[in-house]
């Protein structure tokens, strides 16, 4: 059973975060909310936007926030699988081979431009995101507990990039798109800049309270109503005549487990619908692909639709 000191402490890391993240990305306090619930629920995270509009400096002060060990890979056409999982090195001197980590080996990965990466790339990556391992030389290789992947792509680009592939997309607990800050709120980042990206500060929890975290997440309570809410929105995204490829369980039990970070995030020992229908969009979108060429955009307004459409529990 959760004290009140543990909820209490819960909250007041994720208020923390979510200031912290508000100094990077200004006027944006519904894109930083899923981002928070991410991390609490152990889920990686994708941000897909325009350049310039802050998903690089969000995923820096993110990663700088949590605790552990940081790597930064940036994603380009000719990056080896072997340049992420790390391999075997040959020392003559001793005669023998040495395993060396490769920047998967950390707690948090940064993964810039992620979409320029080959699929062999993609592929050592999968299992990463997937298990919480890599395997090299037929030897699988545990990660460092918590790990998350952070990732940015372009969505304009197509020269040098690959689109990451769908069982890939549906590893990752959310995708954001930030867009363009609220006019005021712009004005004032070009008048004053961003000074957190300059020091980003201390991480915020020590990995042993970033692991206690996640299992209190698990503890938060999932009525059946909501289990129900949660399996009918998975299905009407299976079921829309648009729709080709509609969210798996996978991407339903992601959500569920989102809702109750939420849920951890607001004091509370249960989920609310309220909890699911706040962060649906974050968790659905990139899981639904459509029968047509539709972009973030149009995926975005048919999960709205099946929001106003599939009854809301009481």
């Amino acid at each position: 059973m959760e004290t009140a000191a543990e909820s209490g402490a819960a909250q007041a890391f994720c208020q923390a975060l979510q200031q912290r993240l508000e100094q990077v990305v200004r006027g944006r306090r519904d894109r930083i909310e899923p981002l928070v619930c991410a991390v609490v629920a152990g889920g990686h995270v994708l941000l897909e936007d325009l350049p310039g509009t802050g998903k690089t400096s969000l995923a820096r002060a993110l990663a700088a926030a949590l605790g552990g060990t940081l790597r930064r890979v940036q994603f380009t056409p000719d990056l080896l699988p072997s340049d992420l999982t790390g391999g075997a090195v040959h020392l003559p001197a001793e005669g023998r081979f040495e395993f060396r980590p490769g920047p998967l080996f950390a707690h948090v990965l940064l993964a810039d431009e992620i979409n320029r990466g080959s699929p062999r790339t993609q592929a050592a990556l999968l299992e990463a995101m997937g298990e919480g391992c890599v395997t090299v030389d037929g030897e699988t290789r545990a990660l460092p507990q918590p790990f998350w992947c952070i990732a940015t792509q372009n969505p304009v680009e197509f020269h040098g990039t690959w689109p990451l592939p769908e069982a890939q997309l549906d590893r990752f607990a959310v995708q954001l798109t930030l867009g363009y800050p609220p006019a005021e709120e712009e004005r004032l980042v070009i008048r004053d800049g961003t000074p957190a990206l300059a020091s980003p500060g201390a991480p915020l929890a020590s990995v042993e309270q970033l692991l206690m975290l996640q299992r209190r997440v698990d503890a938060i309570r999932v009525g059946d109503p909501v289990a129900d809410y949660v399996h009918r929105l998975a299905v009407a995204t299976r079921e829309h005549p648009e729709v080709r490829l509609g969210v798996s369980t996978r991407g339903a039990l992601w959500l569920a487990r989102l809702a109750r970070a939420r849920a951890l995030r607001e004091g509370r020992a249960f989920v609310v619908p309220e909890d699911v229908r706040q962060l649906a969009p974050a968790a659905l979108v990139h899981r639904v692909v459509l029968r047509g060429a539709g972009d973030t955009g149009a995926r975005a307004a048919l999960v709205q639709e099946l929001l106003s459409r599939v009854p809301v529990p009481r």
